[in-house]
């Protein structure tokens, strides 16, 4: 617990950069930082304390939520925020935002590596990524026309990521790239996967490998999350496809499947009651879509598809841009949908 006090000292010396990184949709007004919650919803029901003393009432980096009645401190922001499992998944978050080094690793951890694949390696993984601000996943996504970030802490950056070459790979395929990081969460917030994009060192796109793109972990029902679970949310396919739609929506929460196959089975929020499915433009997309949607109906939640004119909605963001792709999904949207979400 040594260890967290510290953290939580070093993070609210540093209060309003962690407000200005997790909750960049709040803004400060005197000594607080105003936002709606600790999602990163705007708004002014919950304060975050900037300045004040180290320890007590009046502490910077205290928080409270005058909604809900919820509080802590900037530990528990963070945590809330990320939807982190574990304090060690917390404690590892603050020192990569702080760029603090790693703690020592005990014995026993180095005695024990996690099995390839599994949930395990997924979440040491996880841990040892970045946020993806500043570095070469973040400028990957911008070259596809996917410029607004907010409140995607779901996506972490790896320099140096260790990459299994692939039978029809060529000989000199080097064994590690930068690689795009996202996680897969259950519907309780719970680490069970990532998926893994490889990029080109230069800049270039994609890693030039035979599969830039590779998922590990538990995945099936599970996805990569961009806000909580709501009664209303938007499912699809890909990373690139759903960022696309979050340029124009940002605050409806997303759920990424990141295959046909793995949409289809996806596991229903308890408190779900209608279900936009972002299908791709594919034999394989809309039975995708079809299976979703049955499932959906019986267990009581209304389903709507929103259809791309391309292959994608990333394709009718680089090609159309945002205000033309916007005008063709309002008209896809419940109205009060569209009233509420659409940017």
């Amino acid at each position: 617990m040594h260890q967290a006090s510290d953290l939580a000292r070093r993070l609210a010396r540093n209060a309003e950069s962690v407000c200005r990184y997790y909750l960049p949709a709040g803004h400060r007004q005197g000594r607080y930082w105003l936002i709606g919650d600790v999602e990163g919803t705007p708004g002014r029901s919950m304060f975050v304390r900037l300045t004040g003393s180290e320890y007590g009432k009046g502490a910077a980096g205290k928080w409270t939520d005058a909604a809900t009645g919820e509080h802590g401190d900037l530990l528990d922001l963070i945590a809330a925020n990320q939807r982190l499992g574990s304090l060690g998944e917390t404690l590892e978050e603050a020192r990569n935002f702080l760029s603090l080094p790693d703690p020592e690793p005990s014995d026993t951890a180095r005695r024990t590596p996690a099995q390839t694949g599994s949930p395990e390696a997924a979440r040491r993984l996880w841990a040892i990524s970045r946020p993806i601000h500043g570095t070469l996943a973040e400028a990957y996504l911008q070259g596809r026309g996917i410029n607004d970030l907010r409140n995607c802490g779901g996506l972490r950056f790896h320099p140096n990521c260790w990459y299994r070459p692939d039978r029809d790979d060529t000989p000199d395929t080097h064994e590690a790239f930068p690689a795009l990081i996202a996680s897969v969460r259950d519907n309780h917030g719970t680490l069970t996967g990532l998926h893994r994009t490889w990029l080109d060192p230069r800049g270039n796109g994609k890693a030039q490998v035979v599969t830039p793109r590779r998922a590990m972990g538990d995945l099936l029902g599970h996805g990569v999350r961009f806000g909580p679970s709501g009664s209303t949310m938007i499912a699809g396919e890909g990373i690139e496809t759903m960022l696309s739609l979050r340029q124009i929506m940002p605050v409806i929460p997303m759920i990424v499947a990141l295959s046909a196959a793995h949409l289809a089975a996806l596991q229903f929020p308890p408190m779900l009651r209608r279900l936009y499915i972002a299908r791709d433009n594919d034999a394989a997309g809309r039975k995708a879509q079809d299976d979703l949607a049955s499932r959906a109906h019986k267990a009581g939640i209304d389903a709507v598809p929103l259809d791309a004119r391309l292959g994608d909605f990333n394709d009718d963001l680089r090609q159309f841009g945002r205000n033309a792709m916007r005008a063709d999904v309002r008209v896809q949207l419940m109205p009060e949908d569209a009233e509420q979400f659409i940017g």
